[in-house]
């Protein structure tokens, strides 16, 4: 019997907790969402959930808009790999505004590929919160 093709879902995307790196622990969607405020700390991204692909590898980048290093030059887009540990599986894929919040404002898209195949993919836009009185309205959180 040929093995199962892997499923995947997105389970989630947009505003999370903060996510604790040596936690097993997911972080918490606040708000389904593709628009972020430009604030320092926040956390956004996408969670995924990959069934039947255990023992195989996701590979995620995030290109974000022209962020630059100490040189003043603009950062590779953040790449990496992960093995998937078990047949029911959920991975967050994610980043946060630091400062200074200038070079982060635009789009920041993320995906994840199996196999060679994007089997995931968002793009959030990062706006800075300046002048606007209907921005602070559209991310208050409730």
């Amino acid at each position: 019997m040929p093995p199962k093709k892997p499923v995947v879902r997105i389970q989630s995307y947009g505003i999370y907790t903060t996510w604790q790196s040596k936690s097993k622990a997911l972080p918490k969607i606040q708000k389904f969402t593709l628009d972020i405020p430009a604030q320092i700390d926040i956390e956004f991204g996408l969670t995924i959930n990959l069934k039947s692909a255990r023992g195989s590898k996701i590979f995620f980048t995030i290109d974000h808009p022209g962020i630059l290093d100490d040189a003043g030059q603009a950062r590779a887009p953040f790449t990496g790999e992960v093995h998937v540990t078990n047949n029911d599986w959920d991975f967050y894929l994610g980043d946060t505004i630091w400062a200074p919040i200038e070079d982060k404002c635009g789009d920041w898209r993320m995906t994840i590929e199996h196999k060679g195949a994007i089997i995931a993919e968002k793009t959030f836009t990062v706006t800075a919160e300046e002048d606007n009185e209907t921005f602070n309205k559209r991310f208050a959180f409730i």
